[in-house]
């Protein structure tokens, strides 16, 4: 077992914890007309010791969007890292627009001025005067439409008020574009043991980009809270009214086809003492030195098993061929 101690985030010279956390269930509820976009209730005082508990153990990296329970995950950062922002790198996302009181999300503004307002909504929520990773939250947007999105980031950096920029985006050819751009940093994909994505990856390799994960466990099937006859709660993004994108919960309850991937590499993920979750990250660490997954929670207990993965560190090359071979990858 190696213990990982820190990676870059990516070119930007700035240098993290080998995992962040993911801040999206932290934000509570929200959602875009009657589909629930959350992760159900949370209790902002448990968060926020959550977080002090990560920072605690050595995580640096802290990973929001400004849409996140309509604003409020930003929030409940802020409070939880004052005192502590010359420590942390707080990356967040723009392209949402939603009614903080209502918290619905009524549309999308990709246009100079719209990412502009968002930056300083975000920057005010965050109480910071400046965002270390400000990232484009439209996973589908045309990647030839993309270039005067990027280049309005690369403003924001001239003028200090975002340190690097990325795109959380699944295809290549989006990321390429923004790779073009000299303060890209990062590209945040989809990516865990069960659900592979090489080219965005070897796209991350070829141009030194960050690869932040997100769903590092699958929406929380890589981990043994989750069995086939779990319910998530009715305004649980994983619930019986999730959105289309959702595959890892199906009718409201874990799809059994990714039950049984799960339960097809657990003996692996679980060696030398490791938990699922852990086991799961360290898959992660071993498939790119570009990765940095940002695993999501909502109590203290969650972060202390996730943290505890850099203790072990990443898997082995031969038990990253074994789970190839049982997810017939090879």
């Amino acid at each position: 077992m190696a213990k990982i101690n820190v990676r870059p985030l990516g070119r930007s010279g700035i240098i993290v914890s080998p995992m962040g956390l993911g801040c999206w269930a932290i934000g509570g509820p929200f959602w875009q007309d009657e589909t629930p976009l959350g992760w159900g209730e949370v209790d902002d005082a448990e968060s926020i010791r959550a977080i002090h508990t990560a920072l605690d153990a050595g995580v640096t990296l802290f990973d929001t969007a400004n849409v996140y329970g309509a604003g409020h995950s930003e929030q409940v950062l802020a409070r939880a890292l004052a005192g502590n922002r010359s420590r942390v790198v707080i990356a967040t996302k723009f392209n949402s627009v939603f009614n903080e009181t209502t918290r619905h999300v009524t549309g999308s503004d990709s246009s100079s001025a719209g990412i502009r307002t968002a930056c300083d909504e975000s920057l005010r929520r965050l109480n910071t005067d400046h965002i270390d990773l400000y990232q484009f939250h439209d996973n589908g947007f045309p990647a030839g439409k993309a270039e005067p999105v990027r280049e309005t980031l690369e403003t924001l950096v001239m003028e200090g008020k975002i340190r690097a920029y990325g795109w959380s985006t699944d295809f290549p050819r989006s990321a390429e574009v923004f790779a073009q751009g000299p303060k890209c940093t990062a590209i945040q994909l989809q990516l865990n043991v069960l659900d592979v994505s090489p080219a965005v990856i070897a796209l991350c390799e070829k141009y030194n980009l960050a690869a932040l994960n997100r769903g590092p466990l699958a929406m929380g099937l890589l981990t043994d809270k989750y069995t086939t006859e779990t319910k998530p709660s009715i305004d649980d993004v994983r619930g019986i009214k999730s959105p289309e994108w959702m595959k890892y919960f199906k009718d409201g309850k874990p799809n059994p086809e990714w039950v049984r991937k799960r339960n097809a590499v657990r003996e692996i993920l679980t060696s030398e003492g490791r938990t699922v979750a852990q086991g799961a990250l360290a898959w992660l660490w071993a498939f790119s030195e570009k990765t940095l997954p940002i695993p999501g929670f909502r109590t203290v207990a969650q972060v202390k098993e996730n943290v505890g993965a850099m203790q072990f560190g990443p898997l082995t090359k031969k038990q990253m061929s074994e789970i190839d071979m049982l997810l017939e990858r090879t």
